[in-house]
């Protein structure tokens, strides 16, 4: 028995080395992530540690209407990219056309360009001296441009709901691709109407994925900057905007560290309440499904 325990005593010591060295490898990719990450953020603190920088930003106008006219426009292009996501979701899954997988393909490609070239697009198509006013003018014989809205803020959000409508649309595919088929062939078999089988049967199952493209394109319209500098809208200043100003035209490095940090802060916040209420939606699901089963 002395002989047989020897070796089952001495088995946890061998393994026990292996992942003690195991661990040494979280250590590179540990310091990557503190230099590129923890350190900005920690110099962009230091900059802004001036009570009389905060004072001075905070308190301006400028700053104000920055903050205002950032949250509109993020908080208006993220309705846009909903409800547009979730009509083009629905088309694409629920109602087969000619061209549907083609449009999918377009929808992807659409992930992988920049932002700047939508905004390109759109002074090509929408510009004072674009297609589209190119063609109303010589049908009408004017010669003022009747499109001008590019350059307002109403401008910037059509462009950013074109770009960052995707971000629904492809988390909505992937939940309607999980509702049975069964489920909506006894729904529309009991009379339902197709009205009534969206709200009933498929937007129950689609609500945690509209949360999460929603939430999503709310973070990227928040911090955008690429669509509204290239837009050139004039007196369209948002937060990145301002940032870029005070800190790369003017210089004054303290004050785009008091911008950059309550950007930072109010990124930080909006993720940790979307964490929140999509945690409750998947436990209230999970719950929900148990009982589910339970009454089975």
């Amino acid at each position: 028995m002395t002989l047989l325990d020897e070796p089952t005593a001495a088995a946890p010591e061998r393994a026990a080395a292996p992942r003690s060295r195991a661990a040494l490898w979280v250590l590179p990719p540990l310091l990557v992530v503190l230099l590129i990450a923890l350190y900005p953020l920690l110099r962009v603190l230091g900059e802004s540690a001036d009570p009389g920088t905060w004072a001075e930003v905070l308190g301006s106008a400028v700053f104000r209407d920055a903050l205002w006219r950032t949250v509109a426009i993020a908080v208006t292009s993220t309705a846009g990219c909903l409800v547009l996501g979730t009509f083009v979701g629905i088309v694409l899954a629920f109602v087969p056309f000619p061209g549907s997988q083609l449009v999918g393909r377009l929808i992807d490609t659409v992930l992988s360009l920049p932002s700047f070239l939508i905004t390109l697009a759109f002074t090509f198509l929408y510009g004072t001296a674009g297609a589209v006013n190119a063609a109303i003018l010589s049908v009408t014989g004017g010669d003022t441009p009747l499109l001008n809205f590019l350059y307002t803020p109403a401008g910037v959000v059509a462009a950013e709901i074109t770009f960052f409508t995707p971000f629904v649309v492809r988390p909505l595919l992937a939940a309607f691709a999980l509702v049975p088929r069964a489920q909506l062939d006894v729904a529309a078999s009991l009379g339902a109407s197709p009205l009534r089988v969206l709200r009933s049967v498929i937007m129950p199952e689609a609500w945690p994925a509209l949360v999460a493209g929603g939430s999503l394109v709310l973070l990227l319209t928040l911090n955008e900057f690429g669509i509204v500098l290239f837009t050139g809208a004039k007196g369209v200043i948002t937060l990145p905007v301002l940032i870029y100003t005070r800190g790369i035209v003017t210089f004054d490095l303290p004050g785009a560290a008091v911008i950059a940090t309550v950007q930072v802060v109010l990124s930080l916040g909006l993720y940790g309440g979307y964490r929140m209420v999509f945690a409750r939606m998947t436990t209230g699901r999970g719950v929900a499904d148990a009982a589910v089963e339970q009454a089975k």
